[in-house]
């Protein structure tokens, strides 16, 4: 009698079940994950914006006329596969940062990110904020 070497189509069966399991469980996590590092990719970048936006102040006096590198008031970041349209700002000796996640994106619905001249910070998951001396970028 020959011996047949093979899984069974029961086994196979059994080995696709596992896998869609574990992907069900992957998969949510997973987009929560992409979900915090956009959200602290763009806090870096705001952070990295007030920066360039004090350097301004030194040579100008004022925010004024202030505007991103592309030479506009908004721009999408990344500037590939945008999450967050980025818009600022600026009046005469304050400013406001403002993240907003793009629709159709992972970070939909996520809530906007604002950081302000006096450093006040703010993002609540799902809406809108103002930045006081008591809000952060934590969600609390």
């Amino acid at each position: 009698m020959n011996k047949q070497v093979g899984f069974t189509l029961i086994e196979l069966m059994i080995v696709v079940a596992i896998l869609a399991i574990l992907a069900a469980i992957a998969y949510p996590s997973y987009t929560q994950y992409k979900v915090r590092t956009n959200r602290v990719d763009i806090q870096s970048e705001i952070m990295q914006t007030a920066q360039r936006l004090q350097s301004y102040y030194v040579i100008n006096h004022n925010y004024t006329n202030a505007k991103f590198d592309n030479g506009n008031l908004t721009k999408d970041y990344p500037s590939s596969g945008a999450v967050y349209t980025l818009t600022l700002v600026p009046a005469g000796q304050t400013w406001t940062l403002t993240a907003t996640p793009k629709a159709g994106t992972v970070q939909a619905g996520n809530g906007t990110i604002t950081l302000n001249h006096n450093g006040q910070k703010c993002w609540t998951k799902g809406s809108t904020c103002t930045p006081s001396a008591t809000s952060n970028w934590d969600g609390r």
